[in-house]
């Protein structure tokens, strides 16, 4: 017959303690005060009868092992749900689960959900934006030990892999379009134009630099919303709002614009409320343009002139990396692992609707 297993009641019985004291002093659950002694005499009783604490380590390894962890500075703008249902159409496929950090773009946060990832070990990491620059080397360390991907900005110098995007280029297309209708004075709005937020100096410098080009820069009115808005913790309408408040700045401030750009249609959306409510036909008396092509700008009441730039395609790409590089991971005893970036990049693409139209002469 085999040796008897060795129970927690039978330490308790040995160090003359409780049942649950020798559970939380074995599993290191120190919030309840026990003296050194105790504790001492716990762990001498366990050591010596040869006793092991049962955990659950197997079955959470085995689901970190097909964990993708998902970095996302924000779930109130469609952009990034289309991004996370790209990626979980594939992790779906693949048998993976997705396992959203949502940084609500808190420096704080987002070091948390970094420091996290070597205790739950993932199949890999996804970075939905530009890793904050304060986290660039604590990013690139952990991408020499999982995979990792980086949905980013072209223009970013990281060794990773990426599905990028040139941020200016949905801005050139953008203002090549509202110039070609005939807008000479516009107005641009967008979020906080901070450090940390490289990707929209990017794209609102690619729609003054059309104009630059040819020789309307002047023409061009940029509303960008205060910083301290990225400090605050972003609700469902805080983009649509940003377009909204500024929409109204901007027609007090400059009645002669003929057109209005948002950073994103969220922002667009916001633009559109804030003509209507100043009694403006979109198009007749103002044009509006956007960019993400979320689903909102298709409605026909809508109709919202706006860049595609494959937001659900970009997602699932990433997945397909981070599974890709996880299965070249697992070399046989021989093998040598291969050492690959990849790089992926969509030229975004003009979707014209009804918001858009030949400037009206004033």
């Amino acid at each position: 017959m085999g040796k008897k297993k060795v129970t927690s009641t039978d330490i308790a019985k040995a160090s003359g303690v409780s049942q649950a004291a020798v559970s939380m002093i074995l599993n290191k659950k120190y919030n309840v005060s026990f003296s050194r002694e105790t504790i001492e005499r716990v762990e001498t009783a366990a050591r010596e009868m040869g006793y092991t604490v049962p955990g659950r380590r197997s079955r959470k390894s085995k689901h970190a092992a097909r964990m993708i962890a998902v970095f996302c500075p924000t779930l109130t703008n469609p952009y990034y749900v289309m991004l996370i249902q790209g990626i979980e159409e594939i992790a779906k496929e693949k048998g993976c689960i997705v396992f959203i950090c949502n940084t609500l773009r808190d420096l704080k946060q987002e070091e948390s959900y970094l420091k996290m990832m070597d205790v739950i070990r993932p199949l890999g990491i996804i970075y939905t934006c530009n890793p904050s620059n304060c986290f660039k080397n604590l990013v690139l360390s952990l991408s020499e030990r999982v995979p990792l991907v980086v949905i980013k900005n072209r223009d970013l110098d990281m060794e990773v892999d990426a599905v990028e995007l040139n941020n200016a280029k949905p801005g050139r297309l953008m203002a090549e379009h509202l110039l070609k209708l005939g807008h000479r004075k516009v107005g641009f709005i967008s979020p906080p134009l901070t450090r940390r937020q490289q990707q929209r100096f990017q794209r609102v410098e690619g729609f003054i630099q059309k104009f630059r080009e040819e020789g309307l820069e002047d023409g061009v009115i940029v509303k960008a919303a205060d910083e301290e808005v990225d400090s605050h913790i972003p609700s469902m309408d805080s983009e649509y709002r940003i377009g909204y408040t500024l929409s109204k700045e901007l027609l007090r401030e400059n009645p002669d614009m003929t057109a209005i750009a948002g950073l994103n249609d969220m922002i667009a959306l916001g633009i559109l409320d804030a003509l209507s409510e100043a009694r403006l036909r979109v198009p007749a008396d103002m044009s509006v343009i956007g960019c993400d092509n979320i689903l909102y700008g298709k409605l026909k009441a809508i109709s919202l002139t706006t860049i595609e730039h494959f937001v659900q395609q970009k997602g699932r790409d990433a997945c397909d990396i981070i599974v890709k590089k996880s299965q070249s991971q697992r070399p046989s005893d021989d093998e040598i692992i291969p050492t690959s970036i990849y790089h992926i990049e969509y030229e975004p693409k003009l979707i014209i609707r009804g918001s858009t139209a030949y400037a009206k002469i004033k």
